[in-house]
């Protein structure tokens, strides 16, 4: 199948680390030209290394997606660089933790901050150039936003407003020919998921706990997954696909897992 991304500016969220940096070499491994946005220097720096390596065009810019004119900027800088933006992976954030009685009202605002600002910025500021090149933008949102998790009210209420915002971007795209969807991932080893489960008195036992109650093959869903995904849904196989909403999770949503 031939995916016809050869030569496509994607600009990516959070693009250096974990199902971001899967998302970016997936896009070099198919010709097109990953372009990540991420405020980890360390990790830009070992990513452009590797593209350098391999002889890839790429993009890489350090910024702090929580800062909107640093936002506005990156975009900016792309079209500056590359003359275009044909594709927007908003990926970046953080579960956070922030719930009702461990958070605060605060606290709860930084985290949308964190989560779900950006998401609108970068869709906001990149409007312009994905109206030119009849682009597409896929919205990593999480399998919290329909499950509930406990003690993390903020990065649920960033990713259900992310599935939202995704059937409501794909109607405003419309009249533009953009294509808008949104990849749910449910478990998938990360290393934000390592720090998480590193919280736990018994990381191991938890991660076991957790695997075994994933219907498909019981293991983890890998970032390369949930990447093949993003490539599709923002490829020419997928041109008639707008405003759905996709689980890439072994059936961990969907199924019961009284089966498990």
């Amino acid at each position: 199948m031939n995916l016809n991304l050869t030569g496509k500016v994607v600009v990516i969220s959070g693009g250096a680390k974990g199902i971001g940096a899967a998302i970016s070499l997936a896009c070099a491994a198919e010709g097109a030209i990953p372009v990540m946005l991420d405020r980890d220097s360390a990790a830009l720096g070992q990513m452009e290394e590797e593209f350098a390596a391999n002889e890839h065009r790429y993009g890489a810019f350090h910024c702090d997606l929580t800062d909107l004119s640093q936002c506005e900027r990156a975009v900016q800088s792309v079209k500056e660089n590359f003359g275009k933006i044909d594709v927007l992976v908003n990926n970046a954030g953080i579960n956070d933790g922030v719930g009702l009685e461990k958070g605060s009202p605060e606290r709860f605002l930084h985290s949308l901050q964190k989560n779900l600002l950006h998401y609108y910025a970068l869709a906001h500021f990149a409007f312009p150039a994905l109206k030119t090149s009849r682009g597409s933008i896929v919205n990593i949102a999480s399998k919290t936003a329909v499950t509930g998790q406990g003690g993390t009210s903020g990065y649920v209420a960033a990713k259900g407003a992310i599935l939202a915002l995704t059937r409501e971007w794909a109607v405003e795209f419309l009249p533009h020919h953009v294509r808008v969807n949104a990849v749910v991932p449910a478990e998938v080893m990360t290393p934000l998921y390592e720090q998480w489960l590193a919280t736990f008195p018994n990381p191991e036992e938890k991660l076991a706990s957790v695997v075994s109650k994933i219907p498909f093959e019981r293991r983890m869903t890998r970032a390369e997954e949930i990447a093949s995904m993003v490539l599709y849904l923002f490829s020419d196989q997928a041109s008639h696909i707008t405003g759905q909403h996709l689980y890439v999770d072994g059936g961990y949503v969907h199924l019961d897992r009284a089966l498990s």
